[in-house]
């Protein structure tokens, strides 16, 4: 026969206390004494005492637990936002369970409202395009704040960086540097900001009075091995861009490789700007200057607009906007022309904590 599960009530009894206080000590809720608490906890864990996240949640409590979403990790711009999500929690106090959603699958859409409410107080949802999911989440009847959604949704708190500040912010430092001839690797423009980037590119050039060739936009799809693609293509140009901006750092690798592919060097032939400034940004050779998505601000800001939409208030705003920050490495130089071929050399101000006003 199978040895019956231990329960809440056994814990109690064998403790001396109450249920409603053994709960609270194994759940680190206020009004237990440290003493009872290590008790309860260590009575807990010698009989094999697990909680029922279901129970809890059907009583009205909480599981100490947030939910995030995605739908991709093999990346590091969605593994640094989640890490960082992660560690904001935990500095309130939450756990965080991670589901992917890899695609529209109805089933996986039942499952997940199926399971979420379950387990987790609310969801921090990293789905930068507009979905069948976000009707998912709504069906679910849960606390919900979005990260990196600029899109037309409005029935959740977002919080998003200023994309297009940024991406004018990285070709302004171009132009500055003397560039003139400044190409663009664009990316998936379903992501709202993706699409800002690009409008600030052509918005910057056309204030400087520069050249919006078609043939200077390059489509990539913001992975490393589109980057190096597009990077290639423009490269074989008759008349080659003296810069390259990229929507974002795993672009700009690609062009960095794209750039040593054909003979040439970054940023003596080729600059090259990335944005999001993920770990791997400062690590390459040259370090990537990028613009900088706040990604431990962001995480913050979200949590904490989801613990106010848990607790029955308003989120500090629908829609929280953080800037972003130009940081200045190795790869973008200045641009001189000697005779019929346009060069670059390095930018002797180069600095990676300098801001670009």
């Amino acid at each position: 026969m199978s040895k019956p599960t231990p329960t809440l009530a056994q814990v109690a009894q064998i403790a001396g206390v109450s249920q409603m206080t053994a709960s609270r000590a194994l759940n680190d809720r206020p009004g237990v004494s440290r003493e009872t608490r290590e008790d309860v906890l260590k009575i807990a864990a010698d009989i094999g005492y697990v909680a029922n996240r279901s129970a809890q949640k059907l009583s009205g409590g909480r599981n100490g637990i947030i939910g995030i979403i995605t739908p991709t990790l093999d990346n590091q711009f969605a593994s640094e936002l989640i890490l960082c999500v992660a560690r904001a929690a935990r500095a309130v106090g939450y756990e965080t369970l991670l589901y992917t959603v890899f695609d529209e699958d109805r089933g996986a859409h039942r499952n997940l409202i199926g399971l979420l409410p379950q387990f987790a107080d609310g969801v921090v949802a990293v789905l930068p395009r507009e979905s069948a999911w976000f009707d998912t989440l709504t069906a679910a009847r849960m606390p919900v704040v979005l990260i990196d959604q600029r899109g037309s949704l409005t029935s959740f708190p977002s919080i998003s960086v200023d994309s297009y500040g940024g991406a004018c912010l990285a070709v302004e430092h171009l132009v500055q540097l003397g560039h003139r001839r400044i190409a663009f690797i664009a990316g998936d423009e379903t992501i709202e900001g993706v699409k800002d980037r690009r409008r600030a590119y052509n918005d910057t050039l056309e204030h400087h009075g520069l050249p919006r060739a078609t043939e200077l936009v390059a489509k990539g799809d913001l992975s490393q091995m589109k980057g190096f693609e597009a990077a290639s293509r423009l490269l074989n140009l008759a008349k080659p861009p003296t810069a390259i901006f990229a929507a974002n750092d795993l672009s700009a690798f690609g062009a960095i490789a794209a750039v040593s592919e054909a003979g040439l060097r970054v940023p003596d032939d080729v600059s090259i700007i990335g944005f999001d400034d993920i770990p791997m940004a400062a690590q390459v050779h040259p370090a990537l200057t990028t613009v900088r998505q706040p990604f431990q601000q962001m995480a913050k800001a979200a949590v904490n607009s989801l613990l106010a939409t848990m607790a029955g208030a308003e989120a500090p705003a629908a829609r929280i906007t953080l800037p972003a920050e130009l940081i200045v490495r190795d790869s973008a130089g200045r641009a001189l022309r000697t005779g019929r071929k346009s060069i670059a050399r390095p930018a002797t101000a180069s600095k990676a904590s300098r801001k670009h006003a």
